[in-house]
């Protein structure tokens, strides 16, 4: 006969404060809503005629943009099964800078039809598993789906082409600009192995005022400031980049000095200027004629480079410091003085002209075709994208847009392929998975079919953010009356149409990488079994005391 051991109700586990939520209601059915929030949040953003959201962060900045990534970095999501998503999501945009909002909209579509299967009685365990099977099956499908690849040699139109889609997905309407302006930088940076290329050297600057159609390329570094000195222009010359301020040291502590006479008085800079004067005609001696400062430049500092003829430009960015090192070959100096022949870059023009009534200085290394190139070996360059604008949030965003289209070009110099766009791709992916599960057998066919069900989101999106929700579900029946015929898979959303909906998106040349669609799937997928697997939330309390009691607004009234 065993010995009961009495059970206390004040079992106390952890410490006060603690938050532990657990059981299907509490933790998973809770995380899946908090998920189908964020994954809502983003959904309307979805596409061409996706819709801008409003945002204003902790700082107070403004920011007007459908771009999925720069939404979920600025409103801070606090929840810990939404964070899950937020991770995957910068994962993608990490990898391949494009197809963000795709895997947060189809990972929250996922958990809520996995929603659905835990309600009726199966067990996270038989969905996670069935998730796992349809998205190995929906990747192997992936691979033959593609239609066309990127040609080689790249040229300019064949870029701009294949960039247009990620484009006007964030600016509908000017995809045919930008993605002219993304394939010439790209084109200009291009090294003699495309494999090399590094998005780093497309730059964009913005410069207020104008229009969209007064933006252009500009073969080289460009800077929105004029040269701090009076030396405005200088070809063929040596570079020295230094980090640190360009004045005389300060002392650490206060010294007092006593002077006796008028002669001491004269004397007392007279040692500090000459120190100053043999550093500098040091580095005018060893054939620098650009400095590229890092932080502040003294009066007397700048007195004589002026006098040896030296242009200096104040760069206070450490990044655009660090571009600079690479795109004219220097070493950044720590310390004030001569370079060594190592340590010195070269720049073959370095000029100041006027774009848009700004003054800018522009760095720049000529080409095989220019006047002046001396043939020696390939050197990094870069592309600068001048941006033109009305408001800083339209700059703002015309650069994100930009900085995709880039991307998109790496992911697909990486991998060249491409699938039908415009939701075409997802609903073929869907049908195929969906035949999948009804030859399973168990309970994980179940949730096979619920994920080819949740592959449909992304076409019904599309179609919900361009025609409304009822004629969406119009479309997608005709979508998918289309793909049950033979080489329907090529059909997809049309967001124009007024009346059928559909198109093929080969013929319109709506295509997207083979690569981000897959890393898409298998975020999405990733993302919502960690969600699935959770099965307590355990939260500690917070780290602080009470928070300090705020000053009254109308503290000053009586």
């Amino acid at each position: 006969m065993s010995l009961k051991v009495p059970k206390s109700n004040n079992l106390q586990l952890f410490k006060d404060g603690y938050k532990h939520t657990q059981g299907l209601e509490d933790a998973v059915l809770r995380n899946i809503q908090a998920v189908a929030e964020l994954s809502d949040v983003v959904r309307t953003s979805f596409g061409p005629n996706g819709r801008n959201k409003l945002l204003i962060n902790h700082l107070g900045r403004l920011f007007v943009t459908s771009d999925a990534a720069t939404i979920i970095r600025e409103i801070e999501v606090v929840h810990p099964a939404a964070k899950l998503l937020v991770m995957a999501s910068q994962a993608q945009e990490t990898e391949m800078g494009d197809a963000t909002n795709t895997v947060l909209i189809l990972a929250g579509e996922l958990l809520k039809k996995s929603e659905q299967l835990l309600l009726l009685g199966l067990v996270p365990s038989e969905v996670i598993k069935g998730y796992e099977l349809a998205c190995a099956k929906a990747l192997e499908e992936l691979e033959n789906l593609s239609t066309s690849s990127l040609p080689s040699p790249l040229t300019a139109s064949t870029l701009a082409d294949a960039v247009k889609p990620a484009i006007a997905s964030k600016q509908y309407g000017f995809e045919d600009m930008l993605s002219a302006l993304v394939a010439e930088a790209a084109l200009a940076v291009m090294p003699n192995d495309p494999k090399n290329f590094n998005v780093d050297n497309v730059r964009v600057v913005k410069i207020m005022g104008g229009s969209l159609e007064g933006s252009r390329v500009v073969q080289g570094m460009v800077f929105g400031r004029e040269p701090e000195g009076l030396i405005k222009k200088v070809t063929k010359a040596k570079v020295a980049v230094f980090t640190s301020a360009l004045d005389i040291a300060q002392t650490e502590t206060k010294g007092t000095v006593l002077l006796k006479n008028a002669e001491e008085m004269l004397n007392f800079t007279r040692g500090e200027e000459q120190h100053l004067e043999k550093i500098f005609k040091e580095i005018a001696d060893s054939g620098v004629k650009v400095i590229i400062a890092g932080s502040s430049i003294g009066d007397l500092a700048m007195h004589y480079l002026n006098r040896f003829n030296i242009a200096v430009l104040k760069v206070l960015s450490k990044f655009d410091l660090r571009r600079v090192c690479r795109v004219v070959n220097a070493t950044p100096l720590a310390r004030v003085g001569a370079p060594t022949p190592e340590e010195a870059g070269f720049i073959d023009v370095f000029e100041t002209t006027e774009i848009g009534g700004d003054r800018v200085t522009v760095l720049r290394q000529l080409g095989p075709n220019e006047d002046g190139y001396d043939g020696t070996a390939e050197r990094a360059r870069t592309a600068t994208i001048v941006l033109r604008g009305a408001t800083a949030n339209r700059l703002d965003d015309l650069e994100r847009a930009i900085d995709d289209g880039v991307n998109v070009i790496k992911a697909l110099i990486k991998d060249p392929r491409l699938v039908p766009g415009a939701g075409a791709t997802e609903l073929a992916l869907a049908r195929k998975v969906d035949a999948y599960g009804s030859g399973l057998k168990g309970l994980a066919q179940h949730a096979v079919k619920r994920y080819a069900q949740a592959l449909e989101v992304i076409p019904r999106t599309l179609a919900e953010n361009a025609m409304g929700g009822a004629q969406g579900n119009e479309v997608l029946t005709k979508l998918m009356a289309k793909h049950s015929e033979e080489g329907g898979h090529v059909w997809g959303v049309d967001v124009e149409s007024e009346d059928d909906g559909t198109l093929q998106a080969t013929q319109h040349g709506i295509a997207d990488p083979l690569a981000a669609k897959a890393w898409a799937i298998r975020l999405a997928t990733e993302a919502a079994v960690s969600v699935l697997s959770v099965d307590a939330i355990i939260m500690s309390k917070p780290a602080g005391g009470p928070k300090v009691p705020q000053q009254s607004g109308n503290w000053d009234e009586d």
